[in-house]
């Protein structure tokens, strides 16, 4: 196949896995994402963001390190996975965390932010 082919293959499906995972992410958590997000909570964006950028990277390992498309698509199904127990497993952890976000707490959106993240990198450095 043409690298140009393979870009866009790997550009698409990793932009559509993107999609999907937001749509399942904010479908498991609490909370309104999006309306908070749009009514200025930073707490909500830190959240989902640390969660999205967590899964990215899962996302860049699996396409830089693995050739095969198929397992490019396990290892983001994989990392979906990983995102929704961290945020459970905090959730459970973190007394009142759900509330906190909606309360606009930002080093609470902070914390939950940077635990994806360091999940993601864990998850991605996995696959090396």
């Amino acid at each position: 196949m043409h690298p140009v082919v393979t870009y866009l293959v790997y550009m698409v499906s990793a932009l559509a896995m993107l999609g999907v995972f937001t749509l399942v992410y904010t479908a498991v958590t609490r909370y309104k994402e999006f309306e908070l997000i749009r009514e200025g909570n930073i707490a909500a964006v830190l959240s989902y963001g640390g969660a999205l950028v967590g899964f990215s990277f899962t996302l860049c390992s699996s396409i830089a390190i693995h050739a095969s498309y198929a397992m490019f698509l396990l290892w983001g199904l994989a990392a979906m996975l990983v995102q929704i127990v961290v945020y459970v497993g905090v959730s459970q952890a973190v007394r009142g965390m759900n509330e906190a976000i909606e309360e606009n707490n930002i080093a609470m959106g902070g914390l939950i932010g940077s635990i994806s993240v360091a999940a993601g990198i864990v998850n991605a450095a996995c696959l090396t």
